[in-house]
């Protein structure tokens, strides 16, 4: 999977580059990831990309030539990628549409800031919107980082001997509970029918627990 981020701030992606599972897919060539300084698309010697809004109002808004700009740039080697702008208006980001994602190629992140970016770039060269939820950000560098970690883990290889079949939402349900060593603390002992070593019962009881677990934290989704 190749990534394109256009972005005021390139250096906020060095650490998903530099760490964890991001930066094991990318030793492995299973994952690229480019930034796209939008600033280098300027056409003044003050390198602005944004101006004020037609019609008065806080803000500034980032225009339309440096975004076109630096996505002919990237289509030049990327003809086919998905061009994702991380906006509040956007689709809803969920373990269904991070496996649809998956699946292709190549995409396009475009981050935002100050009020947005200019709605003609959004009618004529944005494939689709996507929202992290219902809530602000100050720009779209954070929603892309989710994105990108949402959708390397169901690429093949990338989480390494592990899988992402058995995480929260994968199944509709929530992730069942995890325990670990010492077996007991502070009065705390692990379910005795994690240490029976009867894999039928365990997985029985992990379906259970993910359904209580799922019925009483997010009713919603049960």
């Amino acid at each position: 999977m190749h990534f394109d981020i256009i972005t005021l701030f390139p250096e906020m992606f060095s650490a998903i580059k530099e760490e964890g599972v991001i930066a094991r897919g990318i030793k492995k060539s299973l994952l690229a990831i480019h930034t796209w300084q939008l600033r280098d698309f300027s056409d003044n010697k003050h390198r602005n990309i944004d101006d004020a809004p037609y019609g008065g109002g806080a803000g500034m808004v980032i225009q339309v030539k440096p975004i076109r700009d630096c996505l002919h740039k990237i289509k030049q080697n990327n003809p086919d990628t998905t061009v994702i702008y991380l906006s509040p208006q956007g689709q809803k980001l969920t373990h269904k549409l991070a496996l649809e994602l998956s699946k292709l190629k190549s995409i396009t992140l475009l981050c935002g800031r100050y009020e947005g970016i200019d709605e003609r770039v959004i009618e004529h060269d944005i494939d689709r919107e996507i929202s992290i939820g219902d809530f602000v950000i100050s720009g779209g560098e954070l929603g892309a980082m989710v994105v990108i970690d949402a959708v390397s883990r169901q690429i093949s290889g990338v989480l390494g001997n592990q899988n992402s079949l058995n995480d929260s939402f994968a199944n509709g349900l929530l992730d069942y509970p995890h325990y670990t060593r010492p077996e007991t603390i502070d009065g705390q002992s692990v379910p005795a029918v994690l240490l029976s070593g009867h894999q039928a019962n365990i997985d029985a009881w992990r379906v259970k627990k993910a359904e209580e677990k799922t019925q009483t934290k997010r009713p919603d989704l049960y």
